[in-house]
């Protein structure tokens, strides 16, 4: 059973994922952070100095300030916020995976070239012959 297992672990395709996978989560914390720290805070200064990460509607009826003191007070509340900041990450991770595949598929195409026929049809008697015939063999034409 242990051999079974290293042999369908050392797949290329099982490595290949287990690298995409660790890969992915590096590229997803660095997409969070570019949302976070980088791109949101110059629309929310453009939108009036608005921080979408403290935007919330709180459920209790007992006003609060921020986010933070609502939630060690342990009032529940719809976190509005954050969830645009994640749509916006979500976005931005979908629109690179896209280029990345339109690419992947552009250089898969530009690799496959088409192949030359090795039949030809013969002018005189319209049957199948070989590309490099310079007689019919059906009608005994020269090619």
């Amino acid at each position: 059973m242990f051999k079974e297992f290293k042999e369908f672990i050392m797949r290329g395709n099982v490595l290949d994922l287990a690298v995409a996978v660790i890969i992915g989560g590096a590229f997803g914390k660095i997409i969070t952070s570019f949302v976070n720290d980088i791109f949101m805070p110059p629309i929310g200064l453009l939108l009036g100095k608005v921080d979408f990460s403290n935007l919330f509607i709180n459920l209790s009826g007992t006003p609060y300030k921020s986010l933070a003191e609502a939630q060690t007070a342990g009032a529940p509340t719809l976190n509005y916020g954050l969830f645009l900041n994640t749509v916006v990450d979500f976005l931005i991770v979908a629109f690179v995976i896209f280029l990345i595949v339109r690419t992947a598929n552009r250089l898969q195409k530009a690799k496959e070239t088409p192949t030359e026929p090795t039949t030809k049809e013969c002018p005189f008697c319209t049957s199948t012959i070989s590309v490099k015939a310079t007689r019919c063999p059906n009608c005994t034409s020269q090619l």
